[in-house]
Parts: structure tokens; C-alpha cells; sequence
């Protein structure tokens, strides 16, 4: 069978939650979230998780999914997404991919390396010797087992480091050697892309959302996900943009400066979200500054629906 789906991308603060709602009073379709930080339970302000009455007016799928304190994969929501898509299909039901992670999308869109899966043991292991050695001493190392890949990834890019090392000991291979060997099965995905053309106008949007968080009650948030004590900063969870910044606020005492940060942190996000987005040529692009944006793109989710 084959699967009836489209997209819907663009960095943060661009407009993709409305428009899929307002899509979703039109057609009978069902969301998938392609989000890295809305599977994870208790983490609802900073990730600007949809509200109970937005999950109850459209069902929603791959959010609150997993505890902080676990891994989540691009192989994981591959597998997570594809099952979804069908159980959606299968209710006579469109699947609408709405999100930011553009990992994600890409790894539907082009497939995946057949790699090693992560390995508990293996993790906690290089986080052990991490705290000992830092994780500059483990980029050394993979500067010697893997050099293209260490060549690419700074010293502090810890779970990209741990990641290629893991791959290393499980299979004997450098991570760079995976590139390039037969891939996974791929989704045919019509994707709908939410750009602005102005920078200064997502940037606008992107500190007005985060001073909502603030005002919403994020540093408590993160309070209580200290306070659990089965959390650390070095988890991909806690690494998250809002919840990196407002942890290491909490742990200095100082939060004079998260609003700050955790703003200057969103827009290097939303700028690394545009520039996987430019590296999908089959999107549809469309301006998320334009007064008439919305129109525009639920204009161009309907030509995809009537399509699908």
C-alpha cells in the first residue's frame, strides 16, 4: 500500500502549528510530529508542545513518547513514523508530518545508513570517561579511528562525538565509512516549506516566544526536571535548545542572562533549520513573512491533499 503523506516544514517560530490546524478543519488528516524534543513527557513549555485542546481538536502522534532521561533516534522515528503513517492511512485518514527536525525529514526523504543501533552500554560507558577525560580527549580519539568524521564536529560537539565513537566499537568501522552504503527504504513525501524572507521578522517571533516560555514558567519547569534526579545536563533532552540554557542558569544561580542566551541559542537553531531546508530541492517554498502566508500555504497543502 502505498502511503498517503505530506509535509510540512520550517524552523521554529514560523507558523507551521497553525496552519496544520487550520488544515485539519478542512480535510480528515492526522499529525505526525517531526519534532526530536516533543517525544519527551514533562517537557511542554520550552519545546512549545501543542496544547491538550490543540491534541484533542486534531489527534496527534509521536509526542510525549519517551522520559528525558532516554535516547530518541532519527532510526527510532523512522521506524515510529512509517508505522503511524499506515495506522493513519489505514482509517481512510491523511498523514500530515508537521515539524522542525529536519534530521527527521531528510532521514524519511532519503533513507538511512544501515548502521549500528545506540547501545546502553556502550553510552554510558564514553559518558564515564567523558567526565573523567572531557570530551575533547574522546574528539582526539576519534581523530585517530575516524578523522573525517572528527574533522567536522568541534570538541565540545559531545553527542556527535559519542555517537561516532559508539559506531567504531560496535562495528569496527569509522561513522564516515557508513556513508554511502545501501540505504533504508525511503517515503515519497510532498513537502511544503515555511521560509521568511526576512531574517529580523523570525527573530522578532523567536524572542517573543521565548519570553512567553519565560513568563509561562520554563525555569520551573526545568527546576522540576533537576529536582527528579534521574537527569543530567549531558542527556540529548537537556541539550535542547531553552532547556540547555535554562539548566546551566539554574546550576550557576545566575538566570540573569538566560533570556538572552536561550534567544541567541533559538536563532542558531532556526539558521541550522534553513540550511537543512535548503538542501531539499523538491520542497515547496513558501514566504512565512508574506501578510497572505497563511493562504499561501494552505493553498499549497490542498493542491498536495487533492494529490495524495
Amino acid at each position: 500500500m502505498k502511503l498517503q503523506t505530506i509535509g510540512l516544514a520550517g524552523p521554529t517560530a514560523s507558523g507551521k502549528t497553525a496552519a496544520a490546524l487550520a488544515l485539519a478543519l478542512e480535510r480528515p488528516l492526522e499529525i505526525v510530529s517531526v519534532d526530536s524534543a516533543l517525544v519527551y513527557r514533562g517537557m511542554d513549555i520550552g519545546t512549545a508542545k501543542p496544547s491538550a485542546a490543540e491534541q484533542a481538536a486534531v489527534p496527534h502522534h509521536l509526542i510525549d513518547i519517551v522520559e528525558p532521561s532516554e535516547a530518541y533516534s532519527a532510526a527510532r522515528f523512522v521506524a515510529d513514523a512509517t508505522q503511524r503513517i499506515a495506522q493513519i492511512n489505514s482509517r481512510g485518514r491523511l498523514a500530515l508530518l508537521v515539524g522542525g527536525t529536519m534530521l527527521y525529514f531528510k532521514a524519511l526523504i532519503d533513507g538511512l545508513d544501515p548502521m549500528p543501533a545506540a547501545d546502553p552500554a556502550v553510552r554510558a560507558a564514553l559518558d564515564a570517561r567523558a567526565a573523567a577525560e572531557g570530551w575533547p580527549a574522546l574528539h582526539a580519539e576519534l581523530a585517530r579511528v575516524d578523522p573525517v568524521t572528527a574533522a567536522r564536529l568541534p570538541p565540545g560537539d559531545s553527542q556527535r562525538i559519542q555517537r561516532a565513537l559508539e559506531v567504531f566499537q560496535l562495528s569496527g568501522k569509522p561513522l564516515s565509512a557508513w556513508h554511502g552504503a545501501p540505504r533504508s527504504n525511503t517515503l515519497d513525501l510532498s513537502l511544503v516549506s515555511l521560509e521568511p524572507a526576512s531574517r529580523g521578522w523570525l527573530h522578532e517571533r523567536i524572542a517573543a516566544r521565548f519570553d512567553a516560555m519565560l513568563a509561562a514558567g520554563l525555569l520551573d519547569e526545568v527546576r522540576g526536571l533537576r529536582e527528579r534526579g534521574d537527569l543530567h545536563a549531558g542527556l540529548p533532552a537537556m541539550r535542547c535548545v531553552g532547556y540547555r540554557q535554562a539548566w546551566a542558569a539554574l546550576e550557576t544561580g545566575d538566570t540573569s542572562r538566560l533570556r538572552d542566551e536561550g534567544i541567541a541559542a533559538t536563532r542558531q537553531l532556526a539558521k541550522r533549520q534553513l540550511t537543512w531546508l535548503r538542501s531539499m530541492p523538491q520542497r515547496h517554498v513558501i514566504a512565512c513573512d508574506a501578510p497572505d502566508a497563511l493562504a499561501q500555504t494552505l493553498a499549497a497543502l490542498r493542491r498536495l491533499t487533492s494529490a495524495a
